[in-house]
């Protein structure tokens, strides 16, 4: 939804504005184009890899923009020590990145092989090995419903700890094997929607990165330094961080903080679905300072 985040930030030359989760920058570029001259883009990003590739794209841009390493998390400290007192807009595209996914060595996709690793900051202690081997099944099954929504929890959690007796549960695709496993077998083969992995692996990548925590804080401290007028635009991907993002926005608007923008969050047009598949679980929700 690129066009859609650039049109209802409401952009303009000079503005001070942050891309809380840059990835590899193509949300900024078209951002740093329409607030030049003038304008000044601080985006944020826990994955170094990530922001070594965001900085190269948007060298064009000289010194209009900074790249963080940092957790929007401490947006507040973030902007602090820029001594950045008041934002124009703020934009939060959460989830994983095709960059991301597509690196077999992180460990985020259960369609290739890879160490059960699935940190966005390389420099966190834990990852989603330490998890899936040392958590106790209860746990393990809490996590997978919480963080996942997985109808198979139990089964899935029971499973782990049984096979890791055996030995480590190192890789991926050792991952993905236990949960074919663990599903009964008259749903095992059936034609899914989405891969039987799916909600397992978001469920262990959301636990590692504490995704849901950072992101309720983030928005309380993005809201406080937006100038009136000014605008939050969040795009979610999993109804988890959709309904953060939905209430956390009634409660603003319940505080007399901001109006909202889209009753309804927008969702990816025809057109980008058929250029962008992986957008179809999109949602982007706007709202104002008042």
């Amino acid at each position: 939804m690129f066009k859609e985040v650039l049109d209802y930030l409401d952009l303009k030359p000079g503005q001070i504005i942050v891309d809380a989760t840059i990835g590899t920058g193509g949300h900024s570029e078209g951002i740093l184009e329409r607030i030049l001259p003038g304008g000044r883009l601080i985006g944020i990003d826990r994955d170094q890899e990530s922001l070594a590739f965001a900085k190269e794209r948007l060298s064009r841009f000289g010194d209009a923009y900074e790249v963080v390493y940092g957790n929007f998390m401490y947006l507040d400290n973030i902007l602090n020590d820029l001594g950045i007192k008041d934002i124009d807009g703020v934009l939060f595209d959460l989830g994983l990145s095709s960059f991301q996914l597509q690196d077999s060595n992180r460990g985020f996709s259960f369609l290739s092989e890879g160490p059960l690793d699935m940190r966005f900051d390389r420099n966190s202690f834990i990852c989603a090995y330490d998890l899936v081997n040392n958590l106790h099944e209860e746990e393990l099954s809490n996590l997978l419903w919480n963080f996942g929504q997985e109808r198979w929890h139990s089964r899935i959690a029971r499973t782990l700890v049984k096979e890791r007796q055996i030995r480590p549960i190192s890789t991926t695709s050792e991952l993905v094997q236990i949960v074919l496993k663990a599903i009964p077998s008259r749903y095992r083969y059936q034609h899914w929607r989405i891969h039987p992995a799916t909600r397992t692996f978001q469920a262990l990548r959301i636990a590692v990165n504490r995704e849901l925590e950072a992101l309720e804080t983030a928005l309380e401290k993005a809201v406080k330094f937006l100038n009136k007028g000014s605008r939050i635009c969040v795009i979610s991907f999993h109804s988890l961080e959709d309904r953060i993002v939905k209430n956390s926005f009634r409660k603003f608007y319940s505080l007399g903080l901001i109006k909202i923008i889209t009753p309804k969050p927008l969702r990816p047009t025809l057109s980008e679905l058929e250029e962008n598949p992986s957008s179809r679980s999109g949602k982007l929700r706007v709202a104002e300072r008042i």
